[in-house]
């Protein structure tokens, strides 16, 4: 016998998460497993299960799902061409990556960059702040092409952006609000 309920109340902001449907079984014994029915978060569970127990289920599936659709998303932008549109802007078009990505494992940075391989990557905690502020970000990559370290020349080229020290002020707050640990070694962005 399956037991359904729907409207299940779960964290995150309303807007983000689609509907979720609870369909409980007292045929299943241990797996917990959830998939999208058109814009209907499906978790299939075993009855008997607390509220308390659910809920840890229910935020858990249904916040890897909201990241990974996070993913595919940030995935569809064109970083090419905004990194182009920035070095262009504000680097004379001299610094050209190779690639940009989006990576879910940053965790102390907002963005990295190795020079050698002239590739990018931006973290997805970076999803839903201003668009000013991930341009700052990337700015800061495309110049350590440029310059690899913090130093006079560097600060130089980040400079000409009028909204960096804006944005590194942005992202220490977001950081401060949100207990992420800072790394010391990324200049002015931090943590980032």
């Amino acid at each position: 016998m399956t037991h359904t309920s729907r409207g299940y109340e779960s964290a995150g902001p309303a807007s983000a998460r689609p509907e979720v449907e609870i369909r409980r079984s007292a045929r299943r014994r241990r797996t917990i497993s959830a998939r999208l029915e058109g814009d209907t978060f499906v978790v299939l569970m075993p009855a008997g299960l607390s509220q308390e127990e659910e809920q840890q289920h229910v935020d858990n599936l249904l916040g890897r799902h909201l990241r990974a659709q996070a993913r595919r998303r940030l995935e569809r932008e064109d970083l090419m061409a905004r990194a182009m549109l920035l070095s262009e802007r504000y680097l004379d078009g001299r610094a050209r990556p190779a690639s940009i990505t989006w990576v879910t494992n940053q965790q102390k940075r907002w963005g990295s960059c190795s020079p050698t391989t002239r590739t990018i990557r931006l973290s997805t905690e970076l999803e839903g702040m201003p668009a000013w502020v991930v341009d700052s970000v990337i700015l800061h990559e495309l110049a350590h092409l440029l310059e690899p370290n913090h130093g006079p020349r560097f600060k130089a080229l980040v400079g000409r952006d009028q909204r960096y020290a804006e944005s590194t002020a942005f992202l220490r707050g977001v950081a401060f609000a949100t207990g992420r640990e800072m790394s010391d070694d990324d200049g002015d962005l931090e943590p980032g």
